[in-house]
């Protein structure tokens, strides 16, 4: 992470996409600390409809949304607020340099978008706010959060570590299928594609095909199933995972409703062929077999949690828990995705971000204060922690 001074933000925000994460609590915020909010999607009118559908009807002004008509108004120092999937972040980083102005997403950090952050924040002091939603972001800052009271805690003692972080959209009352669309369903689909890489039993760990790796999970009393997703090893850097742990468990994974696994056979035969429009036509199908419709609730479950077993038989262990269920009024996955999101830009108004990369937050510091953000506003979860020292052992 740079530590150069961003450019100045003029205060002026484009909120680009209006999409199943585009919340009423995210762009609200933007509406009260922001000079000025631009909302664009394919049309003026559907920016509109959508503006009216959160209950901020003339809060923002609207435009549609074409490459010429954005890099027209895009300004020095305004923020960029890509809610468009990955692939368009990039054009728009791109734009956001040429015109001086600042960038931020909720996707995770391509190795092209770094790179373009680190030339941006070169040229033109650029702000580059990635990993800023749910997972990757509230995740992020309970992980920074845990790993700094783990090292309070016990100091700087070698310690055996396992670490686990799951999330998950889920239906808040699951039917046959133990799933809700809340992204692209194709998206869904593809992503069980990846391989996974963490780390188990002390060893690191490829699983070609996630799903096959779940594990049941007890959380708060209630049973979920979990699995690895992507590569959760560079996030032991990321997290200031100090040298001196060894660890026996770091794994990032997804959260689905128990009973998800046998519910989904059909998906993970058609993902294993590798046949890209077979997966295609299954998503389409699936969502159309399985709408969500308005009376549907939504919920979004994520468990972090640390522990440290010492040398010397000394444990301690940190978790948190958020569950929430939306509202008529906005989905929990929209709350959980734009609210983070909308706080991180209005850190970049403030001024408070350097330029460059940041993913979510970089440092415990700005964690915990956008954790206690969160926190205020419902999103910041449960906390427990527990702590033991062997017998004859000061604590």
């Amino acid at each position: 992470m740079s530590t150069d001074p961003a450019a100045p933000a003029s205060g002026t925000v484009h909120w680009i996409g209006t999409g199943l994460s585009t919340g009423r609590s995210g762009l609200s915020l933007l509406c009260e600390r922001a000079r000025r909010v631009v909302l664009w999607d394919r049309t003026a009118e559907r920016a509109a409809a959508r503006l009216a559908a959160l209950g901020l009807a003339g809060r923002a002004e609207v435009r549609a949304l074409t490459p010429a008509a954005l890099a027209a108004e895009a300004g020095a120092g305004d923020v960029l607020v890509s809610m468009l999937p990955a692939a368009e972040h990039a054009p728009l980083l791109r734009l956001a340099t040429d015109r001086g102005a600042h960038f931020a997403c909720t996707s995770y950090s391509s190795p092209e978008l770094a790179e373009q952050a680190r030339r941006a924040a070169a040229h033109r002091r650029t702000v580059v706010l990635t990993e800023a939603g749910l997972d990757p972001g509230i995740d992020h800052l309970m992980a920074h959060d845990l790993v700094a009271r783990a090292r309070e805690a016990v100091g700087p003692l070698p310690a055996t570590a396992v670490f686990a972080s799951y999330c998950g959209g889920v239906p808040a009352v699951p039917g046959p299928f133990r799933y809700r669309f809340s992204w692209a369903p194709y998206g869904v689909l593809a992503a069980l594609g990846s391989p996974a890489r963490y780390v188990a039993e002390g060893g690191e760990v490829t699983a070609p095909r996630p799903w096959e790796a779940t594990r049941g999970l007890t959380l708060a009393g209630e049973e979920f199933e979990a699995y690895p997703n992507r590569d959760s090893l560079p996030f032991v850097a990321q997290y200031g995972i100090p040298y001196y742990w060894h660890l026996d468990t770091f794994v990032r994974g997804t959260l689905r409703n128990a009973g998800w696994r046998a519910a989904w056979r059909e998906v993970f035969d058609t993902v294993s062929t590798g046949d890209t429009e077979a997966v295609r036509a299954l998503a389409a199908e699936l969502a159309a077999r399985h709408p969500t419709t308005p009376a549907d609730r939504d919920r979004v479950v994520l468990s972090v949690s640390l522990e440290l077993r010492t040398r010397a038989g000394g444990r301690w262990r940190g978790s948190r828990l958020l569950d929430l269920t939306g509202d008529p009024a906005e989905s929990a996955m929209a709350r959980c995705v734009s609210l983070p999101l909308a706080h991180g830009v209005t850190r970049i108004l403030a001024g408070a971000l350097p330029a460059g990369l940041n993913r979510a937050a970089e440092t415990p510091r700005e964690a915990a204060r956008r954790l206690t953000f969160l926190t205020a506003h419902g999103l910041g979860g449960t906390y427990e922690e527990t702590a033991s020292t062997p017998s004859g052992v000061p604590a």
